[in-house]
């Protein structure tokens, strides 16, 4: 009977570690101890299911053997490949669970922020990730320039922006419309004479506007209509920064959801690590409960992750209008652009903001109406035209008629000063635009600079110093000076750092495409109306 059948065999990998630890021992050094050695075969044969005793024993007593021995180059291969042979000649492959060295990890995420199946050398330069960045606005499924193609045709607020310079076009239109003609009958003097009447006919009468009242108020209108151009004109802005912003946000979530996946790999790894070493006595039972802990609160992080990321997806969504097919977008949150200069931006801002022109055509359009309501006293002229038949002196006759409505009590007082007053709130309205803009884009400057400092700083020396601390705690484990709980740490302190790296690259983002598109960004804000308060525009007719 074979005293070995109720066994498992060693896995081949147990093997390779075994023969490893011979190989990577010093040529002329003093063996590894005994209780190294025991060790090792516990915490194998807890990991794999268990070692065969007997041959446990057979292994000590060859380490106790050589451990009497002076070691040579050629005595210590030799013992090597027997000890390699008997232990792979009698394995077999054994289903491992097994998480290999975390370098693979931060090789996949690059400092740009983006991520790719492609392997990266660890000694990256700065300069070498900057020249493999890559251009954001590319065509192609996901990309931010078919986000906003996709936002022109669906967005509901630009359709609402439009739809008011359409509505201002029209009362334009409206409002310099010569009013109509009014035609009647007339009959006098019936039954006189036993006739049908001394007068049977018709009258037509039309109000003739003066002093260019239609002029002025369709030029109104067509002020308002310019100021409506500027409306939609913001609106546009605010939706397309809106996505800008929203499309690296998304870009940032994606990275850090893949980060957060590697960290859950590194902590379930560490967690097999205190299971192993508790295995061997190396730790205690709290150290692994600990473990355990830190591996489900990371769980709950990446859950936590995946779930913004929905929901920056949806936002996404809402302001393109359209829900899109694109799951992941694609895209570089870095890239090597030249430096805002707070001055020329306070000069565009205030130079081609349609902020700016909205404001100053509103005060274009109140003194059209200030004009127009001064000239409104002025009185319309009513003329009235009649042709008919006088029946008692059978003949035709015809008759005309003018009047004019006489200024004594209402001179339009009321009105002309409200117009007045909205003129000079409007033009105090660009001045206050002006500061308000000045102010917010010293806001905005301030995070685009904030962000823009630790972009550089972890970029430049943050990350290159966690990336070197890890290749070298991962070279020490290798070569057998280090253990595998301080590799796992360095790798999740590096992992931490890149999440950080990626807030701040967005922050970045955020702040420059507010700069750059003139401080509008809230895509989802109705357009306003340019039509101001007040009971003008509360007339049948617009004047």
């Amino acid at each position: 009977m074979n005293p070995f059948e109720d066994q498992e065999p060693i896995s081949q990998e147990a093997s390779v570690h075994f023969l490893a630890f011979f190989i990577h021992s010093p040529i002329n050094g003093p063996t590894p101890p005994l209780f190294e050695i025991q060790g090792f075969l516990q915490c194998q044969s807890s990991r794999h299911s268990g070692i065969k005793k007997a041959r446990v024993f057979s292994f000590l007593a060859v380490i106790i053997f050589v451990n009497n021995q002076q070691w040579t180059r050629r005595g210590k291969g030799i013992l090597s490949l027997m000890v390699g042979v008997g232990l792979i000649s009698c394995t077999k492959p054994v289903p491992l669970i097994h998480v290999p060295p975390p370098s693979h990890h931060f090789q996949e995420i690059d400092r740009s922020g983006s991520s790719d199946s492609q392997q990266h050398n660890l000694s990256t330069t700065p300069s070498s990730t900057t020249q493999r960045d890559e251009k954001t606005l590319q065509e192609g499924p996901g990309s931010l320039q078919q986000l906003k193609a996709l936002a022109q045709e669906h967005n509901p607020t630009l359709r609402q922006a439009w739809a008011h310079v359409d509505a201002e076009r029209a009362k334009s239109l409206q409002a310099g419309l010569y009013p109509n003609p009014i035609g009647g009958y007339r009959g006098g003097q019936i039954g006189v004479k036993d006739t049908i009447g001394e007068f049977q006919g018709g009258f037509v009468q039309q109000e003739i506007i003066t002093a260019g009242k239609l002029d002025l108020s369709r030029e109104k209108y067509l002020a308002r209509a310019s100021a409506s151009e500027y409306q939609a004109l913001v609106q546009e802005y605010r939706v397309m920064n809106a996505i800008d912003i929203q499309f690296y946000r998304l870009l940032g979530f994606q990275e850090q959801v893949d980060i957060q996946r590697k960290l859950l790999e590194s902590w379930k790894d560490h967690v097999l690590t205190t299971q192993e070493m508790f295995n061997v006595g190396q730790a205690n039972e709290a150290d692994l409960r600990r473990a355990t802990i830190q591996c489900q609160r990371q769980q709950l992080t990446l859950q936590m992750s995946e779930n913004e990321l929905q929901l920056e997806r949806e936002r996404l969504i809402t302001l393109v209008g359209i829900a899109f097919p694109v799951e992941r977008l694609s895209g570089s949150l870095y890239e090597d652009l030249p430096l805002l200069d707070f001055e020329r931006a306070l000069q565009r801002v205030l130079t081609e903001s349609p902020e700016l022109g909205l404001a100053r055509a509103n005060v274009r359009a109140d003194q059209i109406t200030v004009q127009r309501e001064k000239v409104e006293p002025i009185p319309n002229i009513t003329v009235q035209g009649s042709v008919g038949r006088n029946y008692v002196e059978t003949q035709t006759v015809y008759g005309v008629q003018a009047f004019i409505e006489i200024p004594i009590f209402d001179r339009n007082q009321g009105t002309i000063q409200q117009a007045q007053a909205d003129l000079r709130r409007q033009v105090a309205q660009v001045r206050l635009t002006e500061l308000r803009l000045r102010r917010s884009l010293a806001e905005h400057f301030q995070r685009y600079l904030t962000a823009l400092q630790h972009v550089q700083i972890y970029r430049n020396s943050i990350l290159l110093e966690a990336e070197e601390r890890y290749k070298i705690q991962l070279q020490s484990y290798e070569a057998d000076r280090e253990t595998w709980p301080a590799v796992l740490a360095a790798q999740q302190d590096l992992f931490k750092l890149r999440l950080e790296y990626i807030d701040q690259l967005m922050a970045w983002r955020m702040a420059r495409v507010a700069v750059e598109g003139l401080l509008l960004i809230d895509g989802l804000q109705s357009p306003k109306d340019v039509t101001p308060p007040g009971h003008i525009d509360a007339n049948p007719k617009p004047r």
